[in-house]
C-alpha cells in the first residue's frame, strides 16, 4: 500500500490554475508545478499525477532559486493562458503555461508548452520533467533524441523539448541554467511523433493561441457587474467542452475527495447529459449559440444509436462511447490519503430519470434561440418523452447519484414534468406533429402528484422524497424551471426551510440525511448560485446579494471553482467544475437584471 504518513498535501486543491486544448487539460500549482494531467485526452490515462500522490504520481516542475519569494498567479485577461510569478528583492520570474489552441494555424500541435522567462535580476533556474505513465503504473525509459528526450513506456510515449540543454535521468529529464532579466526559455511536452519546435514556432503558437481566446470571448453577450469572473467561468466551460465532439467533461479531474481521508471520490472526466444540459443553457445565455448546437447534435447521435427498447444513458465518454468501468487505483496515495482512487463511474447504470429534463430544457432553447430541430432530431426527441411517460412513477437514483436503494425524488418526478413541458412548448412553437393532448394530460398528472405526495406532513413546504420529510438543495430547481412561482407561499416556505437547515454561511448543503456511503462530505458549491437565484427571483434581493459577495470569495485566486467546500471554505472534490460555473453565471445574469431594475418585473427568456 502507498504511503500514509503525510495526512495533508503540500499543495491543495484550489492551489491550482488550469490550462487546455479543449481535449485534455492540465493543472498547474501556483508553484509552477504541472501535478495534474490525463494524455492525450481528458479521459485518458495522467501522466502527471502528483495531486494524487506526491511520490510516485509524476510532475513538471519549475523552481527558481528565489529565496524567499511572494507567488502569483493570474491568467491573461480573457484568455486560458496562464501566468504563475515569484517575486524577490533578488529578482522576478514569469511562468507561462498554455496549449495552443486548435484552431489556431500552427506547427505546434497537441502539445504543453511552457515558458520561464527572467523579468528582474539574475535568477539560476532548475526544470525538471518526471512523467509517470498510465495513472502512474509505468515509470518511461527516457532517452535523448536530438535536442530532445522521449520518455517510452509500454501504454505510451510523449517528447520533451527546450530551448535549453536538458539532461537525463532515470525515467526524468532536467535543466538547470541561468537568464538574465529579459531571456527566456521555453519547453514543450508532446506527442512522440512531433519534431522538436523552434522558439519563434512557440511564439508564434503564443500569439495565436491569445487571439483565438479573445475571439471567443469577444462574441460574450455579459456586460455587466461580475463581468471578469462571469468570464472566467466561460473559459472553464469551454475548456471543458470537446472541441471534437461537442461534449462537455463535469470536471477535468478524477479521484480527488468531497471530504478529506474518506471514500468519496469518484472521477467526472465525462459527460453527464444533465450537467451538459445544463451549460448548453449557459452557453445560450452568453450568446455562444454554436457550443449548445454542437452538443445538441452529439446528443441527437447519441439518441440515434439507441435501440427500440434501450434508454438514454446518464452520463457517456466524451467520444460518445459508453462510459468506463468503475476501478480502484490501489497503487496511488490519495489526495490526502483519501482513498480508494477511483477511475470510471459505477453510476453510469444507474437510473436517474431527471437527465430527461434538462436535456429537453436544453433542446427547447437550443431551438428557440438556434436554428431549428430537424424531422429525425424531433423523431429523438418523441422517443424521449413516450419513455419519460411511462416511466415517470418510477423510483431511482436521482441528482445526487445515491449508492443506496432507489428512491421517489421529487427532483426527478419535478425533471419529468419538465421534459414534458418542454417538448409541448416546442411542438407549439415549431409546429411539429404531436399527441399534444396526451402530453398535457400526463404532464399535469406529474404536477398534481408532486403537489399531493412530496409535502412535509406538518409545515407544507416541498420535501425530497415522496412522503418523506427531508429537505434536499436540489429543490431549488423548482423556480428556476417555472414549475412553480417563486414567490408561491409554499416555495417561499420552502426557502425558508432551506436557508434554515441546509444553509450556513452562503454554503449549501446538498442534503443531511443517509445516501449510502460512509463519512460527511462539504458543501455543494453549485447549491450557493441556485439559492442566490431563487431568494432574486423572490424579490429578496439583500440577501441573495449578500450571499452572492460570499459565493464568488469560494472561488480560488483564479476564480476558478470546485464541486464542494469543506466547513472552512477551502475547495474540495473534482476541479474545475462545471456546473458550478454554469450556476454562477445563471445567477450573475438575474441577478444583475433584478438589481437594476428592482421595483418592476423583468421578462426573463
Amino acid at each position: 500500500m502507498p504511503r500514509r504518513d503525510n495526512p495533508m498535501p503540500g499543495r491543495t486543491i484550489g492551489d491550482h490554475g488550469i490550462v487546455g486544448n479543449m481535449d485534455t487539460a492540465a493543472l498547474v500549482a501556483i508553484d509552477g508545478t504541472v501535478d495534474y494531467l490525463c494524455w492525450p485526452h481528458m479521459d485518458s490515462p495522467t501522466i502527471f499525477a502528483a495531486l494524487l500522490d506526491p511520490e510516485e504520481g509524476g510532475e513538471f516542475t519549475v523552481e527558481p532559486a528565489l529565496a524567499d519569494a511572494r507567488r502569483m498567479q493570474l491568467y491573461v485577461p480573457e484568455t486560458n493562458v496562464l501566468i504563475t510569478r515569484w517575486m524577490s528583492e533578488a529578482g522576478s520570474v514569469e511562468l507561462t503555461d498554455f496549449m495552443p489552441h486548435p484552431e489556431i494555424d500552427s506547427r505546434v500541435p497537441r502539445s504543453l508548452v511552457r515558458c520561464v522567462k527572467v523579468i528582474r535580476g539574475n535568477v539560476d533556474i532548475h526544470v525538471r520533467c518526471r512523467p509517470r505513465l498510465d495513472y502512474a503504473r509505468q515509470v518511461p525509459e527516457a532517452e535523448a533524441y536530438g535536442d530532445t528526450v522521449v520518455f517510452h513506456a509500454a501504454s505510451a510515449s510523449v517528447r520533451l523539448g527546450a530551448t535549453v540543454p536538458l539532461r537525463v535521468g532515470d525515467g526524468e529529464a532536467e535543466a538547470r541554467f541561468s537568464l538574465a532579466a529579459g531571456e527566456n526559455a521555453w519547453f514543450v511536452l508532446c506527442d512522440e511523433e512531433c519534431d522538436p519546435f523552434t522558439e519563434a514556432e512557440c511564439r508564434h503558437a503564443f500569439g495565436a493561441t491569445l487571439d483565438a481566446w479573445r475571439r471567443w470571448m469577444r462574441r460574450s453577450t455579459y456586460r455587466d457587474r461580475w463581468r471578469e469572473r462571469v468570464d472566467r467561468s466561460a473559459l472553464v466551460l469551454k475548456l471543458l467542452t470537446s472541441h471534437r465532439h461537442g461534449s462537455i467533461a463535469a470536471a477535468a479531474t478524477f479521484g480527488l475527495p468531497e471530504a478529506t481521508g474518506a471514500e468519496r471520490n469518484w472521477d467526472y472526466r465525462a459527460t453527464w447529459i444533465r450537467d451538459a444540459s445544463f451549460t448548453v443553457y449557459a452557453f445560450m445565455r452568453m450568446g455562444y449559440v454554436n457550443e449548445a448546437e454542437h452538443f445538441r447534435d452529439w446528443v441527437e447521435t447519441r439518441i440515434g444509436n439507441l435501440g427500440e427498447h434501450s434508454a438514454l444513458h446518464i452520463m457517456y465518454a466524451l467520444d460518445g462511447s459508453e462510459a468506463a468501468e468503475e476501478a480502484t487505483l490501489d497503487h496511488l496515495a490519495g489526495y490526502a490519503n483519501s482513498q480508494p482512487v477511483r477511475i470510471g463511474n459505477a453510476a453510469r447504470t444507474q437510473t436517474q430519470l431527471d437527465i430527461f429534463g434538462e436535456l429537453m430544457d436544453a433542446i427547447y432553447l437550443s431551438n428557440k434561440y438556434g436554428t431549428a430541430i430537424s424531422h429525425a432530431g424531433w423523431a429523438h426527441v418523441k422517443t424521449i418523452v413516450d419513455h419519460v411517460s411511462r416511466h415517470w412513477r418510477d423510483a431511482d437514483e436521482g441528482i445526487w447519484e445515491i449508492r443506496d436503494k432507489p428512491r421517489h425524488f421529487l427532483h426527478s418526478r419535478l425533471m419529468c414534468w419538465v421534459a414534458l413541458d418542454r417538448a409541448v412548448r416546442l411542438a407549439g412553437k415549431r409546429s411539429l406533429p404531436a399527441p399534444i393532448v396526451d402530453w398535457i394530460t400526463e404532464r399535469d398528472r406529474i404536477a398534481e402528484d408532486i403537489w399531493a405526495n412530496f409535502r412535509h406532513p406538518e409545515h407544507g413546504y416541498f420535501v425530497q422524497t415522496r412522503g418523506g420529510d427531508d429537505l434536499d438543495a436540489s429543490l431549488l430547481m423548482m423556480p428556476l424551471m417555472r414549475f412553480v412561482s417563486a414567490t408561491d407561499p409554499v416555495w417561499l416556505a420552502t426557502l425558508d426551510a432551506i436557508g434554515t437547515q441546509l444553509t450556513d454561511d452562503g454554503m449549501v448543503f446538498r442534503y443531511r440525511n443517509a445516501d449510502g456511503l460512509e463519512g460527511g462530505e462539504g458543501a455543494f458549491t453549485t447549491c450557493t448560485f441556485w439559492y442566490v437565484e431563487c431568494l432574486a427571483r423572490a424579490g429578496r434581493l439583500h440577501e441573495a446579494r449578500s450571499i452572492m459577495a460570499r459565493g464568488v470569495l469560494y472561488a480560488n485566486h483564479l476564480g476558478l471553482f470546485s464541486e464542494e467546500l469543506s466547513w472552512r471554505g477551502d475547495p474540495l472534490g473534482n476541479f474545475p467544475q462545471a456546473l458550478t460555473h454554469l450556476a454562477f453565471i445563471s445567477a450573475a445574469y438575474y441577478l444583475d437584471r433584478q438589481l437594476a431594475h428592482p421595483e418592476g418585473q423583468v421578462w426573463q427568456p
